[in-house]
């Protein structure tokens, strides 16, 4: 029986053997996702237990676990200022079955490290944004200043007689800071801690000014009145201080430093992979229960398209390395 016209080369067609080629070399791409996941799927974060990264990846563990019917497990791989789990995505399969609960530093430490093991451009796929966590003003109340429009002034009366402290050189409250001395024309100057608890300690006592805190540890200083806030990092008002309003509402239009997490693959997992995981996560970031949890830690639930996220990541580097460049912060 003769094939079908459209299998006869004498009509321009495709030749059966290319036909059928095709079609086995494709089929695998087509299955993919409709496999996907066929084993355990590993959250590789880039920091020890206990930290609002890992609470994030923690509360999406057991979910994904219902709704893929596999196994999903938190990797914690701290170290190298998020470099080592970094560099575990990267290196991985590039099939799903391994993610990245990717933080803030991701779109920083490319500008403060000359040499990465990974190209952070090219060896990860994004996916989605999972929340932000918006960081807020806070200082002594020996301060006189009560709104940010009245720190920068008396920044500016003062130069370099006011302070800030960080967790350490490059966090994202440090470099909140450092677009706070941009954007206000100001010069506070900066005093790193081996940690957000201790910079936390030296303002209570007074040692220091200012701190861009997260926002979850800082609420309970501020309704206690041992700290004022003076202002959120983000462009909306945190649902859960209300009545603070946000450095762009205070005349600082576009100001945006916020703490969040997404999720990232490596580099070549196939698309309908990455659509899928990005459905599936976005479809649980939304559902009342993640809103609720996510609120209560003083996170905003984002759930990203895979594009929103991609332009978000270049954004977010972009903006960092200009901060970096201007303040001229070096190494970590």
């Amino acid at each position: 029986m003769p094939y079908p016209p459209f299998f006869n080369r004498t009509d321009n067609a495709i030749p059966m053997r290319n036909y059928l080629f095709l079609l086995i070399f494709f089929s695998p791409f087509f299955a993919t996702a409709q496999s996907f996941p066929s084993k355990s799927v590993r959250l590789v974060v880039p920091f020890a237990a206990g930290g609002s990264t890992d609470i994030v990846a923690r509360t999406l563990a057991p979910r994904l676990t219902e709704l893929w019917g596999q196994t999903v497990v938190v990797d914690n791989r701290p170290g190298g200022s998020t470099v080592i789990g970094t560099e575990i995505v990267a290196k991985s399969p590039p099939d799903g079955h391994t993610l990245f609960i990717t933080p803030a530093p991701f779109t920083i430490v490319p500008s403060l490290l000359k040499k990465l093991p990974y190209d952070p451009q090219k060896d990860f796929e994004p996916v989605t944004l999972i929340n932000t966590t918006p960081l807020v003003v806070v200082v002594n109340p020996g301060v006189p200043a009560r709104t940010i429009k009245e720190l920068a002034a008396l920044a500016k009366s003062k130069p370099g007689a006011l302070n800030f402290g960080s967790s350490g050189s490059g966090g994202s409250n440090h470099l909140a800071g450092e677009l706070f001395n941009s954007m206000a024309g100001v010069k506070m100057v900066h005093i790193p801690y081996k940690g957000n608890a201790p910079a936390l300690v030296d303002l209570l006592g007074g040692h220091v000014d200012v701190v861009f805190n997260g926002l979850t540890s800082a609420i309970p200083l501020i309704r206690s009145n041992k700290l004022r806030a003076l202002g959120m990092t983000s462009l909306a008002r945190a649902g859960a201080m209300p009545d603070v309003p946000t450095l762009h509402e205070q005349g600082m239009k576009g100001f945006l430093a916020v703490a969040w997490n997404g999720v990232t693959a490596p580099a070549r997992t196939p698309r309908e992979v990455v659509n899928k995981i990005n459905a599936d996560i976005v479809r649980l970031v939304k559902t009342p229960e993640l809103i609720e949890r996510l609120k209560a830690d003083g996170s905003d639930p984002a759930g990203y398209s895979v594009e929103q996220y991609q332009q978000f990541l270049r954004d977010e580097t972009a903006k960092w390395a200009k901060v970096i460049a201007a303040a001229g912060v070096t190494g970590l």
